[in-house]
C-alpha cells in the first residue's frame, strides 16, 4: 500500500512538472477581429504560421490561443476578406481589422498550365468560385454554371438524371467533328466520352447519351474557369477550338483537422405536361368526327401513369487539414436520384483524395496527388431519340386512348394486339435497362524548385472507365420484333487514357517595373476505347432475367460483336511567355505544336500560335488613384486553335469482319487529311468603378473555322467506303459579350448584388461549294427518311429547310407555298441572344439568391406535335388538345413543314435559394447552415412543347443536329432542402 502511495505521488509530481514545461514552451495570445466598419467577424480563422495550431473567433470576434514561444506570426482569414499576417513578437493582445477582398482585382484564375490574377488576364476568361455556383439537385458540374457565363450555352439533351447536355462556347463551329468544349480537371484534359455501351433495340431506338462529367461530385469543386478565346485556349492546341472549361477541386487548408458534412433531400416533378384530350373530350371528339368506334368506356391518363414524384438524397462528408508543408483532403459522397419517370434514376458513389506535400529542409521538393473514384448506376426508361410512333415511352403515354383503362378489372395490364397502341404502364413494366460504370481518375505530380524562380513539374495521370449495360424487353409487350420473342442485350465498354506532362515554369520580378513569366512543356496522351456487345431474342421462359440466359435462344437468334478503335496518340510541345511592365502593359504569347496519328501522314502536325496584349489604363498617372475608376483595361488577342474530335483512325484504311471469314472496307485512307483550324480575334474592355461597386467587361469576337472535317462516300474504283476529307468553306462565328455586376448595397449586415450577362451572336457558313449535307432526322409515322436541316452556303449551321405551310384548305388539308414538293430555308436553331440574370441579397444571417437564364432569336422544331399528336391518330389514339375545332381533316397527311416550327424564345427561373446561417452552435458545431432551393420553377415562353431548353439528338451519319424536340424525357421541377455543418 505504501509503495502504491509513493508511486501515485511520483506520477502526480511528474505530471505537474511536464505541464509546467509545456506551459513554459507556449505563450498566450488573445485579440479581437473586426471589419473596416468596426463590426465583429465571428468564425474567422486564426492560426500560428507554420503550425497546425489554430482557433476561430467567437460571436463577438474575440479569440484566445496558446502558441509556441518561437511563433512570430499569426495568419488571420475569413471568406470574402483579404487574409492578414500579424506580427505577434512581444505582443500578447492584438486587434485585427480585415478588409473586404476585391474579387475584381485579386481573384486567382486558372489558365492552361498555371494561374494568374484576374487583373493580369489578357484573354477572355470567366472564373466562378463555389459560392457562385447554382444550387440544387446537380448530377454533373455543367449544371453549376448554367446561365452564369456570357456566351456559354448549356442545353439539356434529356430531362433524365445524368443525361448529356449540349454545351457551346460562342456558338457552333464544326460540321462533323465535336463541338463540345474541352474539360480539364486539376490539369488533366478529359477524353470527353463515357464508357456506357449503346443499344438500339428493335422498336425502341437509341436512348440519349450519358453526361461524361457524371463521375464528378459538385461538392468537391472549388472553382470552374471558362476559357473562351484563342489567346486563352491556344495553349491546348488541337483540343481548344471549342473553348476550355477548367475544373479545380477543393484542396486541404492549413489548420486543425476539419470535418465538413452536408445532407440534402429533394423532390422532383414534371415542370410541364403536354395537353392531350381527357376521356370526356375524346368521346365528344369521336362524335364530332363521326367515328363509330374508339370509345372503350373507361378513363385513363397515359402520361400520369408513368410519372411520379422523384426523391433525391445526397450525402457528402469531407475531412481536411494539415500544416504549411503537408495538406490533405478526403471526401466521400452518395447521391441517389429518382427520376420523375418510373424505373429511371441515377445512383452515384464518389470518393476524392488529394494531398500536397513539401520535403527537404529547403521545402523545394514537393508532391501533389489526386485520386477521384466513382461508381454510377443509371436506370433508364425506354425513352429514345429516334423511335417510331410505337417505340418510346413518352409517345406511348401521350397517344394512349384515354377511354381505355390501363388495367383490366382483375388488375392485369391491358395489352392490345400487334400494331396496336402500346400500354405505357405495360411498357414500363416490360422494360429493364441498367448501366453500371466505374470511373478512376488519378494523377501524381512531383515537382522541384530549382531556384526561387524556376520550377520543374512532372504530371502523370490515368483515366479509366469500365461500363456494363444490361437491357431486356419482355416477350408479352406488343411491339413488332419483340412480341412472343423477348429481347436482351449486354454490352461492355472500356475507356483508357494516359497522360504524361513535363513543364518548366519561370516567374521572376526582373526589376521593380518588369515581371517575366514563362512555361515550356512536353505532353503525351493516348486514348483507347473498345466495346463488346451480346444479344439475343426468342427466349423460352420469362422466369429468369433474359440477360442471365443469353445462351437460351437458338444460335441463329443470337449475336456478338466487338469493336476496338484504333489507338489515338497525341504528342505536343508548348510554351507561353507573359510580360508585365509597370503593371500597365501586359503581353502574352503562346505556341503549341500537336502531332496526332488521327491525321494523314503528310499532315500529322498542327501549329497553334496566339498573341494577346493588355493596357491597364487605370495604372496610368492620369487615372491612378482616381476615386471613380478602380480598373480600366483594354485587351486584344488573336490566335489559332484546332479540332481533332473525330473518330480515331479516320485517315487510315479500316476493315470490318462480316462473318464466315469475310471482310469489307469501311474507311479509305487519306494521307493528306489535315487539321480543322479556327482563327479567332478577340477585343475586350474590363472595368471597375465606384469603389468596385460596379464591374464588368465587354468582348467582341470573330472566329473563322476552315479546313472543315467531314466524311464522304469514297468514289471508285474500289469498294464503297467512307473517306474523311477537308471540306471547302468557312464557318464564321462573331458577336459581342457583356458581363456586368453591381453591388447595389454594400454592408456587413445588408448587401445586395445584381449581375447580368448577355451574348449577341451570329453564325454563318461561307464559301462552301460541296454537296448538300443533310441532318435533322424526323421520326414518327408518315415521315420515314425525312430530314429538316442542312448545311448551306450563306446560312447558319443547321438551318431549317422545310415546306412553307400556309394553312388548311376548305377540306381541312394542309396547303404549302409552291406546292408540297417545294422547300425553303426557314429559320435558325442557333440562339442570337443568350441572357443570364443573377441577384443575391444578404440580410444579417439570411441569404437569398435567384438565377434566370434565357435564349432568344431562334427557332425550334416540334417533332412531337408533328408526328405523335397529329389529328390522324383519332379513333384509336389520342391527339393534342390544341387541334380541337381547328377544321383539320383526319385524313390530312402527316408531313414536315413550318407548321411545327416555333419560336424558341424563353426566360426561365432556373434557380432560387433561401438560406440561414446559424454560424457556430456551441463548441463543436461550426458554420451550421440550412437552405431551401427551387429549380426550374417557371419558364416564360410561347413554345408549345415540354421545354424550349431541350435538344434531342437527331443527327444523321454523325452530322450534328440542333433545335429539335422529339418526345423527350420531361424536364423536372425540383425542390431541395439541405443542411451543412463543420466540426
Amino acid at each position: 500500500m505504501i509503495k502504491m502511495r509513493l508511486l501515485s505521488a511520483l506520477l502526480i509530481c511528474l505530471t505537474l512538472f511536464l505541464s509546467q514545461v509545456a506551459l513554459a514552451q507556449t505563450k498566450p495570445v488573445s485579440g479581437k477581429i473586426t471589419d473596416e466598419t468596426g463590426s465583429a467577424i465571428p468564425g474567422a480563422s486564426v492560426q500560428a504560421k507554420g503550425t497546425t495550431i489554430g482557433t476561430v473567433s467567437d460571436p463577438t470576434g474575440a479569440f484566445k490561443l496558446n502558441v509556441p514561444t518561437q511563433t512570430q506570426t499569426l495568419v488571420v482569414s475569413f471568406i470574402g476578406y483579404a487574409p492578414q499576417e500579424v506580427n505577434i513578437a512581444n505582443q500578447s493582445e492584438i486587434s485585427v481589422i480585415l478588409k473586404l477582398e476585391s474579387s475584381t482585382l485579386t481573384d486567382v484564375v486558372v489558365v492552361g498550365y498555371g494561374t494568374t490574377r484576374k487583373k493580369d488576364l489578357t484573354g477572355a476568361v470567366t472564373s466562378l468560385k463555389a459560392k457562385d455556383f447554382n444550387k440544387g439537385i446537380v448530377a454533373s458540374p455543367d449544371q453549376l454554371i448554367q446561365g452564369k457565363v456570357a456566351g456559354l450555352m448549356i442545353v439539356n439533351n434529356s430531362g433524365a438524371p445524368g443525361a448529356a447536355a449540349t454545351v457551346r462556347i460562342r456558338g457552333v463551329s464544326s460540321v462533323r467533328s465535336g463541338n463540345q468544349p474541352l474539360y480539364v480537371i486539376d490539369g488533366v484534359p478529359l477524353d470527353g466520352r463515357v464508357a456506357r455501351p449503346e443499344i438500339n433495340a428493335n422498336g425502341i431506338g437509341q436512348t440519349p447519351a450519358a453526361n461524361p462529367l457524371n463521375f464528378v461530385n459538385s461538392f468537391d469543386i472549388a472553382s470552374m474557369d471558362v476559357l473562351k478565346d484563342a489567346s486563352a485556349t491556344a495553349i491546348y492546341g488541337s483540343r481548344g477550338s471549342n473553348g476550355v472549361i477548367i475544373i479545380t477541386t477543393k484542396k486541404g487548408q492549413e489548420g486543425p483537422a476539419k470535418l465538413d458534412f452536408n445532407y440534402s433531400i429533394g423532390a422532383s416533378s414534371a415542370m410541364k405536361k403536354l395537353e392531350v384530350l381527357n376521356a370526356d373530350q375524346f368521346r365528344q371528339t369521336l362524335k364530332n368526327y363521326n367515328f363509330a368506334g374508339g370509345d372503350e368506356g373507361g378513363s385513363a391518363e397515359g402520361l400520369n401513369s408513368i410519372l411520379r414524384t422523384g426523391l433525391t438524397h445526397n450525402f457528402n462528408v469531407a475531412v481536411s487539414g494539415g500544416s504549411e508543408n503537408a495538406r490533405y483532403r478526403a471526401a466521400f459522397g452518395l447521391m441517389d436520384q429518382e427520376g420523375i419517370v418510373l424505373k429511371s434514376g441515377l445512383k452515384k458513389y464518389t470518393g476524392n483524395l488529394t494531398g500536397q506535400f513539401k520535403f527537404l529542409e529547403s521545402r523545394r521538393l514537393g508532391l501533389d496527388f489526386s485520386l477521384m473514384a466513382a461508381q454510377t448506376v443509371e436506370t433508364m426508361a425506354p425513352i429514345s431519340n429516334n423511335a417510331g410512333f410505337t417505340g418510346s415511352l413518352i409517345g406511348q403515354a401521350l397517344q394512349w386512348n384515354p377511354t381505355l383503362n390501363l388495367r383490366k378489372p382483375d388488375g392485369s395490364l391491358t395489352i392490345l394486339g400487334s400494331n396496336g397502341a402500346v400500354n405505357p404502364l405495360g411498357m414500363s413494366e416490360a422494360w429493364d435497362d441498367k448501366a453500371d460504370i466505374s470511373y478512376l481518375l488519378g494523377n501524381i505530380s512531383p515537382y522541384f524548385k530549382i531556384t526561387n524562380d524556376l520550377e520543374y513539374r512532372f504530371l502523370f495521370s490515368i483515366n479509366r472507365q469500365a461500363g456494363i449495360r444490361r437491357t431486356e424487353i419482355q416477350s408479352w409487350i406488343n411491339i413488332n420484333g419483340v412480341k412472343d420473342l423477348g429481347q436482351a442485350y449486354q454490352g461492355n465498354a472500356e475507356l483508357l487514357t494516359k497522360l504524361f506532362t513535363h513543364t518548366l515554369n519561370f516567374n521572376k520580378q526582373i526589376t521593380d517595373a518588369f515581371h517575366l513569366g514563362a512555361v515550356v512543356g512536353y505532353e503525351y496522351q493516348d486514348f483507347q476505347y473498345r466495346t463488346t456487345d451480346l444479344g439475343a431474342l426468342g427466349f423460352s421462359t420469362d422466369a429468369l432475367p433474359y440477360t442471365s440466359i443469353l445462351q437460351d435462344p437458338h444460335q441463329s437468334n443470337t449475336f456478338m460483336s466487338t469493336m476496338v478503335q484504333p489507338k489515338s496518340e497525341l504528342q505536343s510541345i508548348f510554351g507561353r511567355v507573359t510580360a508585365n511592365l509597370y503593371d500597365k502593359y501586359l503581353l502574352t504569347a503562346t505556341m503549341r505544336a500537336d502531332g496526332s496519328n488521327k491525321f494523314g501522314k503528310n499532315n500529322r502536325y498542327g501549329y497553334f500560335p496566339s498573341f494577346a496584349a493588355k493596357w491597364n489604363l487605370s495604372q496610368e498617372d492620369f487615372l491612378k488613384g482616381n476615386s471613380f475608376v478602380q480598373q480600366l483595361a483594354i485587351r486584344a488577342g488573336w490566335g489559332i486553335t484546332g479540332n481533332q474530335e473525330f473518330p480515331a483512325g479516320a485517315a487510315q484504311e479500316q476493315f470490318m469482319l462480316t462473318g464466315g471469314g469475310g471482310s469489307r472496307q469501311i474507311n479509305a485512307a487519306n494521307p493528306d487529311l489535315k487539321w480543322e483550324k479556327s482563327a479567332q480575334l478577340n477585343a475586350g474592355i474590363d472595368f471597375s468603378i465606384l469603389q468596385n461597386r460596379i464591374s464588368g467587361n465587354v468582348d467582341y469576337f470573330h472566329k473563322k473555322t476552315s479546313d472543315l472535317l467531314f466524311n464522304f462516300i469514297a468514289t471508285g474504283p474500289g469498294p464503297a467506303a467512307n473517306v474523311w476529307r477537308n471540306m471547302p468553306g468557312e464557318i464564321l462565328n462573331r458577336g459581342v459579350e457583356l458581363a456586368l455586376r453591381g453591388e447595389v448595397v454594400r454592408g456587413k449586415e445588408l448587401s445586395w448584388n445584381l449581375g447580368v450577362n448577355a451574348a449577341f451572336m451570329k453564325n454563318e457558313l461561307r464559301n462552301y461549294e460541296g454537296p448538300d449535307v443533310l441532318t435533322g432526322a424526323i421520326s414518327g409515322q408518315g415521315v420515314s427518311g425525312a430530314t429538316i436541316q442542312r448545311f448551306a452556303n450563306g446560312y447558319p449551321l443547321n438551318v431549317f429547310y422545310l415546306r412553307k405551310w400556309t394553312g388548311l384548305n376548305k377540306d381541312g388539308i394542309s396547303e404549302y407555298e409552291g406546292g408540297a414538293d417545294k422547300s425553303f430555308y426557314s429559320g435558325d436553331p442557333n440562339p442570337r441572344t443568350l441572357l443570364g440574370i443573377t441577384t443575391d441579397l444578404s440580410v444579417k444571417k439570411w441569404y437569398f439568391s435567384v438565377n434566370f437564364n434565357g435564349a432568344f432569336g431562334h427557332k425550334l422544331y416540334n417533332n412531337t406535335a408533328n408526328t405523335v399528336l397529329a389529328i390522324n391518330n383519332l379513333s384509336s389514339r389520342n391527339i393534342g388538345k390544341d387541334l380541337l375545332n381547328n377544321g383539320e381533316s383526319t385524313s390530312n397527311p402527316i408531313a414536315t413543314s413550318t407548321r411545327y416550327l416555333e419560336s424558341g424564345n424563353f426566360l426561365k427561373l432556373t434557380n432560387a435559394t433561401i438560406s440561414y446561417s446559424f454560424g457556430d452552435v456551441g463548441k463543436n458545431f461550426k458554420n451550421l447552415n440550412l437552405a431551401l432551393t427551387g429549380q426550374n420553377l417557371f419558364v416564360i415562353t410561347k413554345y408549345s412543347g415540354f421545354d424550349p431548353e431541350v435538344n434531342t439528338d437527331k443527327s444523321v451519319n454523325g452530322v450534328n443536329s440542333f433545335g429539335i424536340e422529339y418526345i423527350p424525357y420531361p424536364t423536372a421541377r425540383n425542390i431541395m432542402f439541405s443542411v451543412g455543418v463543420s466540426f
